[in-house]
């Protein structure tokens, strides 16, 4: 297949765009973008007629930042007529064979989202006929390749697939987290997002973990803390303003009124280290660069706030600068960032010091 269909946030298009034509071009695929403002979704067509297949499998969706989901497709099947969809739809995916699972999608607009009932229906009949095919499997099978219909609007659909192994559990890639009902704000969602993108659920067991030490910059009123209660460890939240006061209540949170950019945390004792404060974004990452070099902390996840413009390009400087600094002090490290589904204008960051050191299990303890 040579097309490479890309979710994202409606109003991000030029910045998914400009990332995977550079990505692309890196794996020396060429290729050129096709997208609208407001979409939601960015289509990659490749010069090679399996160039997209190429991508799926040697592009990593975790280490794209502003797609949430990728799937390699078909040409965009058009006038699809109403008495029979279906047929179309397993001809163009004649090529695939014994596929796990079957999505009906759309992109994440209002308009596209009227087409949500209809594809809750149509997933049956379409189901059926792809397993006559052999395109799909007879039960779902988590490690086979996943099948993608995305209808972008009445009677017009891209269908394709992706990878069981580098793909996002979630259809259109947007997790469902409920909104606790005593979080102090809606910003906890994003944290409660970011440990669930970046970690595992063994890996939450083991690094998200009752016993654990962590410090929220620029906490109040307590969103990210929130999180961090919820899992067991003991908080330093660090803010001139006040803190939810059932937070507080829990004896697992110490309230510092102090400047998120100034504290020094008393003891040296730190795995978790948040920051989801309202600052220019070069500002945020010269001060985890600090505390990394400073070895606060062995974990942290941080927000980026983005600029209007030249998103993608901004993030990718400060990313690569983050990163020659580490190699100036030889810090080891491992670095994720996404535009989560939680997120608006920032992305969030995971950076995990020696991670090839594991859980230093000298920082789990009093605090």
């Amino acid at each position: 297949m040579k097309n490479l269909f890309l979710f994202c946030r409606a109003g991000y298009e030029k910045d998914c765009a400009a990332e995977i034509q550079q990505r692309a071009a890196e794996l020396n695929i060429g290729g050129f973008v096709k997208t609208n403002n407001n979409d939601a979704y960015v289509i990659f067509q490749c010069f090679d007629d399996n160039g997209a297949d190429e991508l799926v499998e040697k592009l990593a969706l975790s280490s794209l930042i502003f797609a949430r989901q990728m799937f390699a497709a078909a040409e965009l099947l058009s006038d699809l007529p109403e008495q029979d969809r279906v047929s179309p739809i397993v001809e163009a995916l004649s090529e695939l064979s014994k596929c796990g699972e079957l999505r009906v999608e759309t992109p994440d607009t209002n308009e596209a989202k009227e087409l949500s009932g209809f594809c809750r229906k149509f997933t049956v009949p379409l189901r059926q006929g792809l397993k006559k095919s052999g395109a799909l499997l007879g039960a779902e099978n988590p490690r086979r390749p996943i099948i993608h219909v995305c209808f972008i609007g009445p009677g017009k659909a891209y269908a394709g697939y992706s990878l069981s192994h580098n793909s996002s559990p979630h259809f259109m890639g947007i997790p469902r987290l409920k909104m606790a009902a005593d979080a102090p704000s809606r910003s906890s969602l994003k944290l409660d997002e970011a440990f669930s993108a970046f970690l595992s659920k063994e890996e939450q067991e083991l690094r998200c973990r009752s016993g654990l030490n962590a410090v929220d910059l620029g906490a109040c009123p307590g969103g990210w803390t929130y999180q961090l209660v919820r899992r067991g460890m003991m908080v330093a939240a660090v803010d001139n303003g006040p803190m939810n006061q059932k937070l507080m209540d829990t004896g697992q949170v110490k309230h510092y009124r102090a400047d998120g950019f100034r504290f020094e945390p008393p003891r040296k004792n730190i795995y978790w280290l948040v920051c989801d404060m309202v600052e220019k974004p070069s500002r945020v990452a010269e001060l985890m660069e600090a505390w990394a070099i400073n070895g606060w902390f062995k974990e942290a996840i941080f927000n980026l706030k983005l600029p209007m413009k030249s998103r993608y390009k901004d993030v990718r400087v400060i990313l690569d600068t983050m990163a020659e600094i580490f190699k100036e002090n030889e810090i080891d490290y491992r670095l994720q960032c996404k535009h989560l589904y939680h997120d608006r204008d920032e992305v969030t960051v995971h950076l995990w010091l020696f991670p090839d050191k594991g859980v230093n299990y000298a920082v789990l303890g009093e605090r």
